[in-house]
């Protein structure tokens, strides 16, 4: 399955907020979208899934695997969500649902996608959630978001967004709200899955240290346009963009060793 993004065009009321953004994700791909907060990386992914805010128009060209995205009507949109495309949001704290257990949440798509009974689900969601590696996961499943860690969190966003086995998973910013130890684990364990079943994986962050962790291949952005693209190692070691220079001198020390990207093969994060 291939991800092709021509021009891509996002606005508001008349202003452009994503202005010619255009990349090609190949099977099994590690791709980055990086830049600055209001850069228009997370609006780029949610045009692919058909999930723009109220007000907000598409123009350009989506395809996945030759079909277009944009226009697609949001019946045929919803098959692709979750099935062929996988998403972790930003904040799972706020992405998670906090009156359902997590265990329902994980089940939600396979129910929707597979149409499983409820209890092959809560089956199939123990399993997801031993896969993530989340502790004792015949309990974990019956409780509430708010009753997890942060890093907890994070891996219930990742199995939900891996459980029908998509072949292009979208992650938003997913270590953002966690600390270094646990978000150089959250960042192994996607490489780890990424690899396991071969999927392409579009990684959205305002950090290159983080992204040097994780993806081969990466866009710039800068108030919605295009600024460099290219190899990550190349954009470590030899940035031409003012923008891909600054998000170098603020990439975290801690991760970040100079031109070096692991390969998920290599165990990806620390």
């Amino acid at each position: 399955m291939t991800l092709q993004v021509q021009d891509l065009v996002i606005q508001f009321d008349g202003t452009r907020v994503v202005d010619g953004v255009s990349f090609t994700i190949e099977d099994g791909q590690r791709f980055g979208l990086i830049g600055e907060s209001g850069s228009g990386k997370s609006l780029t992914a949610l045009a692919i899934l058909g999930l723009l805010p109220e007000g907000a128009t598409a123009t350009g060209s989506i395809r996945w695997n030759g079909a277009e995205l944009i226009g697609m009507p949001d019946r045929e949109l919803a098959k692709l969500r979750g099935d062929d495309i996988g998403m972790v949001f930003q904040e799972p704290r706020t992405a998670l649902n906090p009156i359902r257990t997590v265990g329902r949440q994980i089940a939600e798509s396979i129910r929707i996608h597979e149409r499983v009974g409820r209890h092959q689900a809560r089956d199939r969601a123990i399993a997801e959630a031993e896969r993530v590696r989340l502790p004792e996961p015949g309990a974990i499943v019956d409780r509430y978001p708010h009753q997890l860690s942060g890093g907890q969190r994070q891996r219930v966003a990742i199995a939900m967004a891996l459980a029908c086995r998509p072949k292009l998973l979208i992650t938003d910013e997913p270590t953002t709200a966690l600390d270094v130890t646990i978000q150089a684990e959250v960042l192994k364990l996607l490489l780890s899955l990424v690899s396991e079943h071969g999927m392409s994986l579009v990684f959205i962050t305002h950090d290159l240290a983080v992204l040097s962790q994780v993806a081969t291949h990466a866009v710039v952005l800068e108030h919605g346009r295009m600024v460099e693209q290219g190899e990550v190692a190349k954009l470590l070691s030899a940035p031409e963009s003012p923008v891909t220079q600054a998000l170098l001198r603020d990439a975290t020390a801690t991760l970040w060793r100079p031109g070096h990207v692991h390969d998920a093969d290599e165990g990806g994060a620390p």
